[in-house]
């Protein structure tokens, strides 16, 4: 599939925003353990319970969203992993995200969020090595679409060149930078106490986005 030129400039211009979160994050760290696995989900979660809504009011396309939603996938795996759903409703939220309120914005916070599924398969086969999850039983999230993860990026690529193409590509590159930039910052915030004590190493590349 040819690559399109907003997908050629989202990678260009977010590369190193892309990069930072990357090397922050250090997934490799955090699910070495089920507290510290467990402490990233719900960062995770704090993400999605303030992004979903915000997405599907911009997108206003229930049938190509809906299917991209992963909040549910979140309460499914810290279920798995000891929450009841009292607990999961009195987490966290990332209230200072900043939201879309149109729809190129939307498809900036989707390039995030759907592109995070394609690194999510490398993420998901280590977490089954590491804790013996799987997507059936506490790996959904990073298991994201499963098998159809590819045509529902491919699906995506495709989507995102046809708003470009009618809309303001730069409010779309924008809005991509400024989700890789807060969901940084929400995501690093975690006290270190709830990683299980874990240190924070180098996180390895998994998604090229292409």
């Amino acid at each position: 599939m040819p690559v399109s030129p907003i997908l050629e400039r989202l990678r260009a211009e977010t590369r190193e925003a892309h990069e930072a979160i990357e090397r922050d994050l250090a997934w490799e760290t955090r699910v070495t353990t089920r507290g510290g696995y467990r402490a990233l989900l719900v960062r995770f979660w704090g993400l999605h319970v303030v992004l979903e809504p915000a997405l599907a009011d911009a997108v206003r396309d229930p049938a190509f969203f809906d299917p991209r939603r992963r909040l549910g996938h979140l309460a499914a795996d810290l279920r798995v992993l000891g929450l009841d759903e009292a607990a999961i409703d009195a987490l966290p939220r990332a209230v200072s995200m900043p939201l879309p309120s149109d729809r190129h914005q939307a498809f900036g916070v989707l390039y995030v969020l759907e592109g995070s599924t394609l690194g999510g398969q490398v993420i998901a086969k280590r977490i089954g090595r590491q804790l013996g999850l799987s997507p059936e039983d506490g790996c959904r999230y990073y298991a994201a679409h499963g098998r159809e993860t590819g045509p529902m990026w491919k699906a995506f690529r495709q989507r995102l060149a046809e708003e470009a193409l009618a809309g303001d590509s730069d409010t779309i590159v924008a809005a991509a930078t400024r989700t890789f930039d807060a969901m940084r910052h929400w995501l690093c915030a975690a006290p270190e106490t709830s990683l299980g004590g874990e240190g924070r190493g180098r996180i390895a590349k998994v998604s090229d986005r292409g």
